[in-house]
């Protein structure tokens, strides 16, 4: 329960900083020191977007913070009900987040658009 409030309260600021989006989110080290997109890159500011309603704004930042989002709901709802999540499932996220990961770096469409938007 403490875990979702503070959650729910770093939502909330970052809703609450909505004029000021432009100037307050972090650079990612990952991206700085290699010049490549990690799979999170652009995902503060996908559910800044989603918090404010703008969906394909959100897509734009990052496609796989959208698809996941809902999952990873779900996970938390099982997680504060003590029932455990599969670890198939587990792997198929992680497998998917490490393609993603991939597939964002290629230098060609249709991956070139999952980079995220300056």
């Amino acid at each position: 329960m403490k875990t979702a409030m503070i959650g729910g309260g770093v939502m909330m600021a970052v809703w609450i900083l909505k004029n000021s989006a432009k100037h307050f989110f972090p650079p990612c080290p990952f991206h700085a020191l290699t010049g490549w997109y990690c799979p999170g890159c652009g995902s503060t500011r996908a559910l800044h977007q989603l918090l404010h309603g703008h969906l394909v704004a959100a897509c734009r930042f990052n496609p796989l913070t959208v698809c996941v989002l809902p999952a990873l709901g779900i996970a938390l709802a099982l997680w504060c009900r003590r029932q455990p999540v599969r670890s198939a499932w587990l792997w198929t996220l992680v497998s998917v987040v490490a393609f993603f990961g991939i597939l964002r770096n290629l230098p060609f469409p249709p991956f070139s658009s999952w980079s995220p938007q300056p």
